[in-house]
């Protein structure tokens, strides 16, 4: 199978290398233009054009997808099918050019979780379960019907991070078995069900701002699935103190929520019910640190 890869970021580089790896013909990546970054405005790669680098790939990276000569190039690269992990949303011209289809990898279990941040919006609402689908696309982003779908806990232990690699990993493994479910022609496609649509729209900066008044089950998960990036944050003398882990207790808060309380070198904040224990935070303008060292930076009378 001749197969055209379209993608962007590190979660897409394992399905990528799994693709290049196979016995199938990889003839072909599209990925985003290069952007400046930086002081010295020099160029930085997507993490999918460093990778096709490396490995001698055709690289595209049109500014616009309906731009003529690229849709040409598609044409004349003559893909059986065209994989799409972490992309931009693509005009229906691209739909008809691979023989076999196009197909999207999307890191939930849709119909849940449709959009941009389905990794970070499964913790923060405390999810236990999610996974990977792989559907064929259609014009609505995230509704084209399933091909395949992949299970995984998600583990109390997880972030944002953590969660985000295990299932680039899984998604890998999808990519792989979808492709080969097209070439066999063996597969069912599974209506999405509309009535259990789940929104996972893109993180902002009012969606890291820790409320202390809500409860720290809330507060725990809200650090998680925003660790490490973009990370949740408060506010402490003033400034921003961004929050990377924490663990949850069974101490009743005391006091105000946003309270700090030092117990036994350990750093807790009060909440609407229990004290949340920071472990690993980083006050503006300084490096990530323990709570420890936080505490020991503290001019305590």
């Amino acid at each position: 199978m001749k197969i055209i890869f379209m993608g962007t970021p590190e979660f897409a580089v394992p399905s990528l290398s799994a693709v290049n790896d196979s016995k199938h013909e990889l003839v072909s990546v599209v990925t985003v233009p290069d952007k400046k970054k930086g002081r010295g405005q020099s160029l930085s790669f997507s993490e999918v054009k460093k990778y096709a680098l490396e490995k001698n790939i055709e690289v595209l990276q049109p500014e616009d997808l309906s731009n003529i000569n690229f849709i040409n190039r598609m044409k004349e690269l003559k893909p059986d099918i065209i994989v799409v992990v972490a992309f931009r949303i693509l005009p229906e011209i691209i739909f008809d050019i691979p023989s076999s289809g196009i197909f999207n990898l999307h890191a939930s279990l849709l119909p849940k979780y449709r959009g941009a941040a389905p990794i970070n919006r499964a913790i923060m609402n405390g999810d236990t379960e999610t996974g990977v689908t792989t559907f064929f696309l259609k014009k609505k982003v995230d509704t084209g019907n399933i091909i395949h779908q992949d299970k995984i806990n998600i583990l109390p232990e997880d972030d944002a991070g953590s969660l985000h690699d295990r299932l680039s990993k899984l998604g890998a493994d999808a990519v792989m078995k979808t492709i080969e479910l097209i070439e066999k022609n063996d597969f069912t496609l599974i209506n999405q069900d509309d009535t259990l649509v789940s929104k996972a729209p893109k993180i902002f900066k009012e969606d890291c701002l820790i409320n202390w008044e809500n409860d720290s089950v809330k507060i725990h998960n809200q650090i998680r699935g925003l660790s490490p990036y973009p990370a949740a944050y408060t506010r402490f003398k003033d400034k921003s103190v961004k929050i990377f882990k924490s663990n949850l207790s069974e101490i009743k808060s005391t006091t105000l929520p946003g309270d700090i309380i030092i117990s036994e070198k350990k750093l807790y904040v009060n909440t609407k019910d229990n004290l949340l224990e920071i472990c690993e935070l980083q006050p503006e303008g300084k490096k990530r640190m323990s709570a420890k060292d936080f505490i020991n930076g503290l001019n305590i009378n």
